[in-house]
This record gives C-alpha cells, structure tokens and sequence, in this order.
C-alpha cells in the first residue's frame, strides 16, 4: 500500500470514485491498520493515539463547558451525559462526550452516529447512510452493555466493522475522510472541525468562531 500511494492519491483526488468502486479496486485499504497507515502517509500525524489521547485530555473540561449549556440544547447535553454515571469505562465517557459535542455546537448527533438493535435489517438501513458510525446494541442491554458491533458506512457501503467503540469509530472515520479527500457533511461541520483541528490538531491555527469560541473555553 505504500508503494501505491501516489497512485492511490491521484485517483482519489483527480477521479473522485464512487466508495464501492474504489473498495473494489483497493481492498487492501480497508483495514483498521492501513487506515492509519494512510493518513499518517497524508498528514505524517498519528491518528487513533493522537485523537484519544487529545479527546481523553479535554474531556473533564468538554464537560464543564457543557454543563453550562442552558436551555434545551444543555437539556439534551445533559440526558446524553447521564450514561456516565452507569456505566464508569473510558469508552464510554469518550462517546458520551462526542454525542454531547455534536449538541453542544447546536448540530446533529443523529445524522453521524447511527443506532440500531441486533433484530433490525440493519444492512437494508445502512444502505441509505452517506456517511456515519454505526451501532447495534443487544437487545435488552442497558447503557453498561456493549454494542454487539460498531463500524462505518461511507456511501452505503460498510468500510469497517467489529471496532472497539464509538471514539476510535469517529477517529477512523477522519481517516477516511483523509484518505478518500471527502468533504465534511455540512450539518456537522463544526463538529468535524473539532476533530480535525483540536483533537487531531491539524491546520489548527485557523478556526472558524465557533470552534475558536469552543477552544477558548477550553483552555480558561
């Protein structure tokens, strides 16, 4: 795969492929392990370590910001926090805080972070998702049960699957992002910018004011 990045670079830029044509042609990308290996070959930045470590490390103050959300956005954030306090595992607290980001910058969770039960036709539904992380719980769990599986569709198609949780689902999708040069879904674009530019810390000096307002915050 290193030895056909250049190549692989110039498809994607020059053709824009469709993902099943392109899942097709490189297969070989579409493991946890190449695409990390890829995006440190586009940015030469770590991705999955970088992005946790970055997320655990804001996460107390995320919270403290959030906390001070007032109406029914600080409603929803504060619903979306609540899992916490059931079930005490970092991974837990990582997509709690993601969820509550999404809120936080006034946009969507529901359009990226898709959930299902293991009795839904879940590939019939994945077929529809232009871009998200999905889910499937088992069925009578509660919020200290993990999902039966986590992974990411990209144009309908299932890039990934059988990761370990929703934080390194939303790392993973940067890479994705990264490697197949897409933009980001305008009804997320804040959030994205986040992950881009404060966790991952790429192109970070310049900020559009909602995020620069955001890392203000974190930093106080």
């Amino acid at each position: 795969m290193a030895k056909t990045f250049a190549y692989r670079r110039q498809e994607v830029v020059r053709d824009k492929p469709m993902m099943a044509e392109f899942k097709i042609r490189w297969p070989g990308l579409f493991t946890v392990a190449e695409v990390e290996a890829e995006f440190v070959r586009i940015t030469t930045a770590p991705l999955v370590s970088k992005f946790l470590a970055q997320l655990d490390q804001h996460t107390a103050q995320l919270i403290k910001v959030f906390e001070k959300k007032g109406g029914s956005a600080g409603m929803k954030i504060r619903k979306m926090l609540a899992p916490i306090t059931q079930d005490e595992t970092v991974e837990k607290r990582r997509e709690c805080t993601l969820r509550a980001l999404c809120v936080y910058l006034n946009e969507d969770p529901n359009i990226l972070f898709k959930e299902y039960l293991d009795t839904d036709a879940v590939e019939r539904e994945l077929q529809h998702i232009i871009l998200g992380i999905y889910s499937i719980n088992v069925e009578g769990g509660d919020a200290t049960t993990s999902p039966a599986d986590v992974g990411i569709v990209i144009e309908g198609v299932e890039v990934l699957h059988d990761l370990r949780d929703i934080a390194s689902a939303s790392a993973l999708m940067m890479g994705f992002i990264y490697a197949l040069n897409l933009s980001y879904p305008k009804e997320l674009k804040a959030f994205f910018e986040v992950l881009q530019k404060v966790f991952l810390q790429l192109d970070a000096s310049r900020l559009s004011s909602k995020v620069q307002m955001l890392k203000n915050k974190l930093y106080e």
